[in-house]
């Protein structure tokens, strides 16, 4: 009896197990609506600004090759009741550079943001500098932040008479919360009764399910997917709350996305990233080539010591190496075969990344490639 009570509970964990791995795995393949789409009107907004930067050690601009530089700081000084126009000036602790930053959507007016420093002239580096106070403009030219503080770089540059050696780019840096925000970008977005959602990857099958989603969650027609790319979400009629509180209901709805089948290459680097829906028809692969290496080890011939004749001469010695590639076999692909299993054919064929892009090419001139191949 005790055995099988053992036996039973043995059995029960194991259900338990599968089915918390179905579980799991069924979970793996959803995603959230709000990871997936961005709602129209709800965006980040880009600043930049033009500054000095001083307190630098001897790194700065060379004020006889950067002019803008020069006249930055000569206007700066004036602005502070200081007159040095006309005079000689040169001084290397001080560099024009260009203020970046990106404001936030919502962003409160007071609160903070963090800001990109990179230089205009010939700096060598920004280390231990210090960004005056910067007006950050947007596209319509005015001012939303100023951005202000010590700048952080990455990297360092060591200079001697023979050598120098840099680590990563010293020229630019960050200054975390260096920027306050001024100026706030009106969007009453609880005042909307309709919106967009914009899909980050436009997929017709995506937005249908993500528009069947939220009217089964809502029990209404609230949502419609227009196309590929943009779904309309309208507030139904008795839902109490605002735009803001339905989008927070149905933002956490779990979606399936789609994707269409794709290759995305890119032959600078030799990277190749292939969906998991990529499906190759019946096509036979060879892949060689012809490779010639030729070393010359050249050999010096001399006469015997207090010989009274010859000379020494340089001899010439050459070592050719041709392989033809014919050790390379034809591999042939079935219909409907995987991801996995092309690439597991092509690493059993030696084939390197940059081989593998002309392949892949070919295979989708040949008409075998079901996937769209996307060059980087």
């Amino acid at each position: 009896m005790l055995r099988q009570l053992k036996n039973i509970a043995l059995a029960f964990s194991a259900t338990a197990f599968l089915l918390g791995g179905l579980s799991v795995s069924a979970q793996a393949k959803t995603t959230r609506i709000k990871d997936i789409v961005d709602i129209e009107g709800v965006r980040e907004n880009m600043l930049v600004g033009y500054g000095l930067v001083v307190g630098l050690n001897g790194t700065g601009d060379s004020l006889s090759n950067s002019p803008f530089t020069e006249q930055s700081l000569i206007a700066m000084l004036e602005r502070l009741g200081v007159n040095i126009r006309g005079q000689n000036m040169n001084t290397g602790n001080v560099a024009a550079v260009m203020v970046t930053a990106t404001l936030p959507p919502f962003a409160n007016q007071g609160s903070r943001v963090d800001v990109s420093v990179s230089t205009l002239g010939d700096s060598d580096s920004l280390q231990g500098g210090m960004l005056l106070v910067t007006p950050l403009m947007g596209a319509d030219g005015e001012v939303y932040a100023v951005a202000q503080g010590s700048v952080n770089i990455a990297g360092f540059s060591v200079e001697g008479q023979a050598a120098t050696f840099i680590r990563n780019i010293p020229t630019s840096g960050r200054i975390p919360e260096g920027g306050i925000v001024e100026r706030e970008i009106k969007f009453d977005l609880k005042d909307f009764s309709t919106i967009r959602l914009a899909l980050r990857n436009p997929d017709f099958t995506t937005a249908r399910r993500i528009s069947q989603a939220i009217n089964g969650f809502l029990s209404a027609d609230a949502a419609s997917a227009e196309n590929s790319g943009s779904i309309q979400l309208s507030k139904p009629a008795g839902f109490k709350g605002t735009i803001v509180d339905l989008i927070t209901d149905i933002e956490q709805l779990p979606i399936q996305p789609d994707q269409v089948a794709r290759v995305v290459i890119d032959e600078r680097s030799g990277i190749i990233v292939m969906g998991a829906d990529v499906r190759v028809s019946t096509v036979a692969i060879a892949q060689g080539s012809l490779t010639i290496k030729i070393t010359e080890t050249p050999q010096v011939s001399q006469p015997n010591p207090f010989s009274s004749q010859g000379q020494t001469v340089v001899v010439p010695r050459t070592d050719i190496q041709v392989n033809t590639g014919d050790d390379v076999k034809l591999g042939i692909l079935e219909t409907g075969v995987t991801l996995q299993d092309l690439v597991t054919g092509l690493n059993r064929m030696g084939v390197a990344p940059r081989d593998t892009i002309t392949i892949l090419q070919a295979i989708k001139s040949a008409g075998a490639l079901q996937a769209d191949i996307q060059s980087m």
